[in-house]
């Protein structure tokens, strides 16, 4: 029988792959055009945190402005995009650590102190697009955040779990390791009538 706890060797790369999670729900809000969508019919807005698209109820074709035109949406951008950058680098530090025995735990805090200013990244990218979007770009209809900026939000707290994880893991060095040595408990039998 395979047990997998905190001893167990195969389940080291867990914490990568939730990087590696991390980095694909980032790629989608970064590339997606689901920030901000009308809520029902007509759709006639929709936006991705490069630019914002409206269009008349009966056109086939959306009229499209950048919001890199905007200071609040540079800002917004640089910063989500440095976090996804670091994220990555995380990423590969990660593979790094668990792949080489010696430096596994060396550098595994400095991991999940790097994972902890990606999510300061993300968060200050995340609150200042609805915040600053609402004020200076006129909406039109119901529209909604939607599932680009739930990804963004999704990458954020997995970052967020994964980055306690690396911070508390080199506490456990010894028994992710195998070091400890297991503890038996007896009980003799006039102890334990119930056992003959």
């Amino acid at each position: 029988m395979v047990v997998c706890g905190l001893a167990c060797w195969r389940c080291r790369w867990l914490l990568p792959l939730l990087l590696g999670l991390a980095i694909i729900m980032g790629i989608i809000a970064l590339a997606g055009r689901g920030w901000l969508e009308s809520e029902s019919e007509p759709y006639v807005q929709q936006a991705s945190l490069w630019e914002s698209c409206t269009r008349t109820p009966d056109a086939l074709n959306w009229n499209c402005e950048s919001l890199m035109d905007y200071g609040w949406g540079r800002a917004a951008a640089a910063t989500y995009l440095v976090g996804f950058v670091i994220l990555v680098i995380c990423f590969a530090l990660a593979v790094i650590a668990f792949s080489i025995e010696i430096l596994r735990f060396n550098f595994v805090r400095g991991i999940g102190g790097l994972l902890f200013v990606v999510a300061a990244f993300q968060i200050i990218g995340l609150v200042i697009y609805p915040v600053k979007f609402t004020e200076d770009i006129l909406l039109i209809g119901d529209n909604m955040f939607s599932w680009a900026y739930g990804f963004g939000w999704a990458s954020t707290v997995v970052v967020i779990g994964c980055a306690f994880f690396f911070c508390c893991l080199p506490n456990w060095e010894d028994e992710v390791l195998g070091n400890i040595k297991p503890t038996y408990y007896y009980s003799s039998p006039e102890r334990a009538p119930y056992l003959n």
